[in-house]
């Protein structure tokens, strides 16, 4: 069923489980879709943020009103697709002014088949999830807005069914997502830059829980080999990567879904973590390795999504503005040395090493007994900011040396004078 005029085809409704209803134009793909609404606060790399897999079943929020001013470039994506359930923006670009653009924001959401709604009050929106929390939500236009009333006419389909059908919608906790955003085949990412064709100073076994192109390319501007393996690996098969005599690591990506249900990786990481083998995870990865250690993650109100979230180094004093997308996080001591309470402990001491000045959410773990370490955030930070790139560098380091992480002592001293658990 097609509806009347052309302007009935552009309307969209937004319609939030709570019954707020938003209306507006219809922006790319014209349907229906479904997701956990979320909000994000960068204002440039919208790109980016739209093809990054840590998305996936979320409909986004941005809320920067003017988007789209710089087009879609064949460059910037963080993935082979956008990853995104839906888009919701105030003030759309009417043309793109970058000479680097090769078609519209509205075209490329359009082709991907990604439904989207613009002339919305973003800042309403932004306002109404932090107060409540993220929640389900659907977007409808076109085809999807209309039903047939009892005399044949097209008319606009009742909000309580549309209520109704987003109420039904899968809950992102307990959601396992990561099998759904993998790679389907290994790939490696060569040393390149200044390491272009020599040989490479470390081995990392990626694990694509949902990674962003821009991480192993970071690894590999330090001279390192990325083994990209998908989310169904065994330990024997990333043994089988990693070379006997020269430094080499695993990394956890970022990703979509409820790390409580991501029981393969955790085990995973676990054989990883008795081997003795340097770890690094960020975002996601963070989360696991905190479960992996024993403690809890839990989900939080509305999440940090953005590229501008302050972070404070608790082993350095230093601030770095930092680049999110998160939605659970660590339950773990802040102000104090703990011990990992997983099997009684056998993972060693534990700090938080980095905090959110935002609301003291946990941002980061450091083991001090084992080679392994965390970010929440994520320091490849395409496109920007690049504050935290020096962890890369840091991963280098402890492949080198097979030793833990060096915290200062004076930054040991301070949180074991709080209290040691």
């Amino acid at each position: 069923m097609t509806t009347t005029t052309a302007a009935a085809h552009d309307r969209a409704l937004l319609v939030l489980e709570d019954g707020t209803v938003a209306r507006g134009r219809a922006y790319g793909a014209r349907g229906t879709t479904l997701g956990e609404i979320v909000f994000s606060t960068g204002m440039t790399g919208y790109q980016e943020t739209l093809t990054d897999p840590s998305y996936h079943r979320q409909i986004v929020v941005m809320t920067a009103p003017h988007i789209g001013n710089t087009g879609v470039n064949d460059e910037d994506p963080e993935s082979g697709k956008i990853w995104v359930s839906g888009w919701v923006v105030r003030d759309p670009a009417r043309r793109v002014s970058s000479w680097r653009a090769a078609r519209t924001l509205d075209e490329e959401l359009a082709e991907q088949g990604v439904v989207g709604i613009s002339d919305v009050d973003t800042r309403f929106l932004t306002r109404h999830l932090r107060e409540l929390g993220v929640m389900r939500a659907g977007i409808f236009s076109g085809d999807a807005l209309v039903t047939t009333s009892p005399s044949g006419r097209s008319v606009e389909r009742p909000v309580e069914d549309l209520v109704a059908e987003v109420q039904a919608a899968p809950l992102m906790a307990g959601a396992d997502l990561a099998r759904e955003v993998t790679t389907a085949e290994p790939y490696v990412v060569e040393p390149c830059g200044d390491w272009a064709g020599k040989d490479p100073i470390a081995t990392v076994v990626a694990v694509d829980l949902g990674i962003k192109a821009m991480t192993p390319q970071r690894l590999a501007e330090r001279g390192v080999r990325v083994h990209v393996v998908p989310q169904s690996a065994t330990v024997e098969d990333v043994e089988r990567l990693l070379p006997a005599d020269a430094p080499h690591g695993v990394f956890f990506s970022n990703g979509p879904g409820d790390p409580a249900a991501a029981t393969h990786e955790i085990e995973l990481l676990r054989a990883v973590l008795d081997r003795g083998i340097p770890f690094f995870g960020i975002c996601f990865g963070n989360q696991l390795l905190g479960r992996a250690l024993g403690y809890g993650t839990y989900k939080l109100g509305y999440g940090h999504r953005g590229i501008n979230q302050p972070v404070l180094d608790r082993t350095t004093g230093k601030v770095e503005v930092t680049a999110h997308n998160h939605g659970f996080a660590v339950d773990a001591p802040v102000d104090a040395v703990s011990t990992a309470p997983h099997d009684g402990g056998r993972y060693g001491r534990v700090v938080v090493a980095h905090v959110g000045l935002n609301d003291q959410v946990v941002e980061g773990l450091t083991a001090l007994d084992i080679p392994a370490f965390s970010v929440q955030y994520h320091p490849e930070a395409a496109a920007g900011p690049h504050d935290s790139a020096y962890l890369f560098d840091r991963f280098v380091e402890v492949m080198k040396s097979r030793t833990p992480v060096t915290v200062p002592d004076e930054a040991l001293a301070a949180l074991a004078g709080s209290k040691e658990n």
